[in-house]
């Protein structure tokens, strides 16, 4: 299972459209999920994602609440956005919690909780972003949970609903001359050094996800490639995407990297890939990125595949 996939909450998309039966679920068996500024709410102790008691939280301002779902108990999940709320407003609630990326931990997190938390992130990253109507400027309100924002301006009442960037991201692979399958992968001048990944790139309007995969290819390392054939997705709400994992055989083999796309892009057998290190590692060898990550899982996936 990859990670971030597994919401295992019931997002109860026609009643909490209800305002008196999500007032109702506010209530002393609901569990919070605060975000700041991007962050996720730790628990220290074991690293765990920290969802609050009512008790807890019942004395911010909860207008803005974002309803998550309901898990197989019934109980209710929110998450809560206390980006502007100051550091002593905030104390009582960490004592013995951290704001931490989930990322940071999502090789260790429950998969149900790390799906939970993406959701909460991946929301509050979006009002956050939308305060204001993109048709006529007016401010925005959040509506139906915190999955809506309708415009202010009585004039317009313009309502919009989250987005999520659709991006593509492949492992290419060619068997070469002296009969060994390789697999291509590039690289960022900012990532560690060593580290290589799968190519990845957003999807352009009027564009299929399949076409997508050949022109990113393309424009990243001049491989042309066929076949491209879907294998899984990934929520990847960091801060907005859902990435479209994909396998292609590249039909060339020259590669012609475009370095204002990316700093380098090699072929890379399994054997090369066996003695390669984690993205954190120390040292200029390969390193792989992140085992949370649908690319790692393309990668992983290929490299055990029979030759």
């Amino acid at each position: 299972m990859l990670h971030y996939s597994n919401m295992a909450l019931n997002r109860a998309s026609n009643q909490r459209k209800d305002a008196n039966w999500l007032e109702s679920q506010v209530n002393e068996q609901s569990r919070w999920l605060l975000i700041n500024n991007n962050h996720t709410l730790f628990d220290l102790n074991n690293f765990a994602i920290s969802f609050l008691k009512y008790s807890q939280i019942k004395h911010l301002d909860l207008s803005n609440a974002i309803f998550l779902g309901l898990d197989e108990h019934q109980v209710s999940h929110f998450s809560l956005d206390v980006s502007e709320l100051n550091d002593y407003s905030l104390k009582p609630l960490i004592a013995e919690r951290e704001f931490i990326d989930i990322r940071r931990h999502g090789v260790n997190i429950e998969i149900k909780q790390g799906s939970m938390a993406a959701l909460a992130r991946g929301l509050c990253y979006w009002h956050a972003t939308h305060r204001f109507c993109g048709r006529c400027g007016a401010e925005n309100r959040l509506i139906e949970a915190g999955h809506s924002r309708l415009c202010t301006n009585s004039m317009c009442l313009h309502q919009t609903f989250p987005r999520t960037d659709p991006a593509v991201i492949m492992v290419v692979t060619r068997t070469f001359a002296d009969g060994v399958e390789r697999c291509l992968l590039g690289r960022q001048a900012a990532w560690p050094v060593g580290m290589y990944s799968s190519l990845a790139g957003f999807v352009d309007p009027g564009e299929t996800l399949e076409q997508a995969v050949a022109r990113e290819v393309m424009e990243e390392a001049g491989i042309t490639v066929d076949n491209v054939q879907y294998v899984a997705s990934q929520p990847w709400p960091f801060p907005s995407s859902i990435m479209l994992g994909f396998f292609a055989n590249a039909t060339t083999d020259h590669i012609q990297v475009d370095k204002d796309e990316i700093d380098d892009a090699l072929w890379f057998s399994r054997e090369d890939l066996n003695k390669s290190g984690d993205w954190h590692d120390e040292g200029e060898h390969l390193k792989l990125p992140r085992t949370d990550s649908i690319s790692r899982y393309l990668i992983d996936h290929w490299r055990n595949l029979q030759d």
